[in-house]
């Protein structure tokens, strides 16, 4: 089937594109919410590491978030209304954890932010860590430009805590607040920034290809995914992206490859039902373009 056809369904699946220059749009929405999943898990992660008090993490109300954010959030509001130092670091950080959970993620935002200001200056890894989690509230609420606001100053802490991981994490973060204020350059300076800190992070290779990609920089897209599928073979959301460079570079047998090899990996997944599609409109094998 010509290019022509295949590229409005491939740009449709990934989310909204730009008539003009189809290749400056966001990062494909199946990515986004891959990332949605990872960020609940970071949430989780650093509960259990920002400034907590000497009880037991599980106890109080960061133990009752799970099942009942509502009352950890009443909980977690009670307490700040006496607390100081560490506690109120604490106090924050479960409430922003709840609020995220009931998806109040502006009011989750500022619980963080006011985590992040209880916490030391001298406590970079805790006001990185609350940096990023307010970060990723403001983007889960649409608010790309207030992600940015905080994300600076938390990547300057992670940078100061030499937490190379957090340092990658929040450069990916960064870059989807940029790409998402349709500034794609400085969001490929951002997932630079990604690799350099963590050269072995997939996702950071995998989202510098989409939007290599995006901006019609197929040479450098195909050195950087075939870079991402090297550190983790079996992401069919790799193989996807793989398959969408080689199309629009004019190599329907790679894309097809890449395709098939997704369906294998993870039939079930939303990624192999794309990949389906892709794969239809490319027609029989071996049958020969119009």
């Amino acid at each position: 089937m010509p290019l022509t056809l295949l590229l409005p369904l491939m740009l449709a699946q990934a989310g909204g594109f730009d008539l003009n220059n189809p290749y400056a749009s966001a990062l494909p929405r199946e990515i986004v919410e891959k990332k949605a999943d990872e960020d609940r898990k970071r949430r989780e992660e650093a509960a259990m590491n920002v400034a907590l008090p000497s009880q037991r993490p599980e106890t109080g109300c960061m133990g009752a978030v799970e099942a009942d954010p509502a009352r950890s959030a009443q909980l977690a509001r009670d307490a700040l209304k006496d607390a100081i130092g560490r506690e109120r670091v604490r106090a924050g950080l479960c409430l922003g954890v709840a609020l995220s959970e009931l998806d109040q993620w502006d009011d989750a935002r500022e619980a963080f932010v006011t985590a992040r200001d209880a916490a030391g200056a001298d406590d970079h890894a805790s006001r990185a860590r609350l940096g990023e989690m307010a970060g990723n509230a403001a983007l889960a609420a649409g608010q790309p430009g207030k992600a940015l606001a905080v994300l600076a100053p938390a990547a300057s802490d992670a940078e100061a805590a030499a937490d190379t991981a957090l340092t990658a994490a929040i450069a990916l973060d960064r870059a989807r607040a940029l790409v998402a204020v349709n500034q794609p350059e400085e969001a490929a300076t951002a997932l630079a920034q990604a690799r350099t800190a963590a050269p072995d992070n997939a996702q950071a290779w995998l989202l510098s290809a989409t939007l290599s990609r995006r901006q019609n920089k197929l040479a450098q897209a195909q050195t950087q995914i075939e870079k991402a599928a090297e550190l983790a073979p079996r992401d069919p959301e790799i193989g996807l992206e793989a398959g969408v460079i080689a199309v629009l570079s004019g190599n329907d047998a790679a894309a097809r490859r890449s395709w098939n090899s997704v369906l294998a990996m993870a039939p079930e997944s939303d990624a192999a039902k794309t990949a389906k599609q892709y794969i239809a409109q490319l027609g029989p094998e071996g049958k020969a373009k119009p």
